[in-house]
């Protein structure tokens, strides 16, 4: 009863509000070169596009300032699109008292990751649609992520009758509240224990976060966190470490073979929202492909398991059929959600539609390779995963396992025929950073395995990414319609100058070494600066600072990533700085060396291999 007369007088006192003036700003995004934000074009919203004079703007007329980034392929993000930023009434009211801001977090990724970190901070997860309410000043009040449409109300309601009593002191209480939250530790740091025992601290913290039965980490979502997987893959390798190896063997095949996995065109999901992996969040990801890639290839060499290389290969040959774009670039994403709306329906099955389709007897085989039968492990419909094996199929038919693979490839053809003509969008743009990992997985595939037609993709590659991204001394975010779109991070130059580096090893050439070295050279004249490493050229709000590491998330930390191609260049002042910068970091990163992967096999690395300099590699 007292939720019900609550939820009347936010209802009452909304509609009050919605009767104050406007800001007079019309929605900006209607056309725009990133898919995702020109499809909130058509919003009643008023969005505005991130720019440095949102906070003038909002200061001038004294307005809170709503700032929402999500991402084109995220299923959330589409449903409070659909649920709030449509409703005419919600619409006016976000119009009438607040600068709304719409941000592609892949565009602008140093501000999604300020932003996640408040409210990693402050309540101890983010996600995505990720929205923030700042004040005119730019300092963070509130944060929240999904929220259905009478909740979302309640919350504007409520910050909206604040401001109007209280904006001083609530622009005084978020100033604060920021400057408690980035003020340096009072405790001391810890000493940098030796790499090599702070390789075995992250080891044995990987088992204690480590989920024994199922592979990966926790009890909840999966996701790949291929840096984590990556450091454990080479760390590992030095002495006896079985129990890690086992769990590691468990979780490569259990992506492999359960719901993350796309088991007929091939190509890895983001992360499944159940601990056995069977249920995936359906988008698809440029960077998850070509981080994943080069883990099953470093396990396939490892391990000396050819299946991780014929993965890896699927993965691969996946991406350079779906997700190459109009100009020679990879595209950022597939959706999640297809043409009408559904997540994931692009992918399921229903068995009537199998018999159809197959005919009974192919039907059958088709349950039983991919295991669609019994009761379906995604709502909505039957999700292939592995099933029995083409051995275990032939023997029980009677048959050899090549007629039975010829059979099993041409009813997952016909599969792909039907699948493809359902729609699937895509997220167009062509980020520079993805673009770079993906030309590292290529080199790295095509060198280890002696495929000269990956070594071809990648000289391609690294060439469109050289006419459309990088102009004179400057590299780009992003390209779409043919067009440059957005400064790049800290993340792009890393990023790109390691696939350089990759290329240059395979194919022994200067250009793109010297390439690769210029990259360097302007990473650190851009991102580094007297307390360490920004994200961001130009930090666009208060709080954005400088800090000596930044830890792995579900793609390596950038400045690790710089300091380890930073050994290979010629500079030797840059070569000075980076040991320099490994040195300020390591305290950072002794008590909880989990979060930082990439850190860690970077200075184990440089304890055991000195720097090569500039010259070709054997």
């Amino acid at each position: 009863m007292m939720m019900k007369m609550a939820m009347r007088w936010f209802s009452l006192l909304f509609a009050l509000l919605l009767a104050m003036p406007v800001s007079g700003l019309e929605n900006q995004l209607a056309g725009h070169s990133s898919p995702y934000l020109a499809m909130h074009g058509g919003d009643p919203v008023a969005w505005q596009e991130w720019r440095p004079e949102i906070l003038d703007l909002a200061r001038k007329q004294n307005r809170l300032i709503f700032i929402s980034s999500g991402y084109f392929s995220c299923y959330w993000c589409h449903v409070m699109q659909r649920e709030t930023y449509r409703n005419p009434e919600i619409a006016a009211f976000l119009n009438a008292h607040f600068i709304p801001v719409k941000v592609d977090r892949e565009l602008n990724p140093a501000l999604d990751a300020y932003l996640v970190d408040y409210l990693e901070r402050t309540q101890g997860r983010a996600g995505w649609p990720l929205n923030l309410f700042l004040t005119p000043e730019g300092y963070p009040l509130i944060g929240i992520t999904y929220l259905p449409p009478e909740r979302f109300k309640e919350v504007v309601t409520r910050l909206a009758v604040a401001w109007e009593k209280n904006s001083d002191e609530m622009r005084q209480v978020a100033r604060q509240a920021l400057l408690e939250l980035t003020a340096d530790p009072s405790r001391p740091l810890p000493d940098p224990a030796p790499p090599q025992r702070l390789a075995q601290r992250f080891l044995r913290q990987v088992l204690a976060y480590a989920d024994p039965l199922e592979g990966g980490f926790g009890e909840q979502n999966k996701f790949p966190m291929t840096p984590q997987l990556t450091a454990v893959l080479e760390l590992s390798a030095k002495g006896s470490h079985r129990q890690i190896e086992r769990w590691l063997v468990l979780t490569l095949d259990q992506m492999a073979d359960q719901g993350l996995r796309d088991h007929l065109a091939g190509g890895f999901f983001r992360y499944t929202v159940d601990p056995s992996w069977h249920v995936p969040h359906f988008e698809k990801m440029l960077y998850t492909q070509a981080l994943l890639v080069r883990l099953y290839l470093a396990a396939a060499e490892r391990f000396s398991q050819p299946r991780y290389a014929a993965i890896a290969t699927e993965t691969l040959d996946f991406v350079l059929e779906r997700m190459r774009g109009k100009e020679g670039l990879f595209i950022a994403s597939l959706s999640a959600v297809d043409e009408k709306g559904e997540e994931g329906a692009v992918y399921l099955w229903q068995p009537e539609e199998l018999d159809e389709l197959l005919g009974k007897e192919d039907a059958d085989l088709a349950r039983r390779h991919w295991a669609l039968d019994g009761a379906p492990t995604v709502e909505g419909g039957y999700l292939p995963r592995m099933g029995e094996s083409i051995e275990a199929l032939a023997k029980a038919e009677g048959v050899p396992a090549s007629v039975m693979a010829d059979r099993i490839e041409k009813i997952r053809t016909r599969l792909l025929e039907v699948r493809d003509q359902r729609g699937l969008p895509a997220d167009t743009k062509a980020l520079a950073g993805w673009n770079g990992l993906l030309l590292g997985a290529l080199a790295v595939a095509g060198r280890q395995l002696g495929r000269s037609e990956y070594i071809a993709a990648a000289r391609q590659l690294a060439q469109r990414i050289r006419e459309r991204l990088w102009h004179g001394h400057t590299l780009w975010r992003a390209a779409e319609g043919g067009k440059p779109v957005g400064q790049a991070s800290l993340a792009d130059y890393a990023y790109l100058a390691e696939g350089l580096d990759l290329l240059a090893k395979a194919v022994d050439d200067a250009t793109l070494r010297a390439w690769r070295d210029e990259l360097v050279r302007q990473a650190w004249q851009r991102f580094h600066g007297p307390r360490g490493w920004r994200e961001a050229e130009k930090p666009p709000l208060p709080g954005m600072g400088e800090s000596p590491v930044l830890q792995d998330g579900a793609l390596p930390a950038s400045p690790a990533v710089l300091l380890r191609v930073s050994r290979e260049a010629p500079d030797l002042a840059i070569a000075e700085l980076a040991q320099e910068a490994l040195g300020e970091a390591a305290p950072h990163i002794q008590e909880e060396p989990f979060w930082y992967p990439t850190w860690v096999n970077v200075l184990v690395a440089g304890e055991s291999e000195p720097s090569r300099g500039g010259g070709s590699a054997d």
